[in-house]
């Protein structure tokens, strides 16, 4: 299994160990563990000295179906629209989220 960022039908971008479930050598469907939904929001800085704008990104996590215990969940492959490697800063607060080091919250500077 790797990281991976899926992003749903539903819009939702979730962060995961992915494994692809294959039957009769096609994938049938993918098997996600410790799912995380991750959520972005952009912050635009104006300085009084000049016109330029600073951007942030700050990107939080939760658990993606908050109300289950299971850690694997089956997803239907008509379901994802795409998946993606992180980059190592979203990779890495996952990890330390899940291994129980967790951040609440990230900023991602300049983007």
């Amino acid at each position: 299994m790797s990281v991976k960022l899926a992003i749903l039908k539903s819009g939702e971008t979730v962060i995961s160990e992915l494994k692809e479930l294959i039957s009769d050598e096609k994938v049938c469907g993918y098997l996600f563990e410790n799912p995380h939904i991750v959520q972005e929001r952009s912050s635009i800085f104006l300085t009084e000295d000049s016109d330029e704008t600073s951007r942030d990104l700050e990107v939080s996590m939760s658990p993606w179906i908050i109300l289950t215990k299971d850690i694997q969940i089956p997803i239907r492959p008509d379901w994802i629209v795409t998946i993606v490697e992180p980059i190592d800063s979203i990779r890495e607060m996952y990890e330390e989220k899940v291994n129980g080091n967790e951040h609440s919250m990230s900023s991602i500077e300049e983007w």
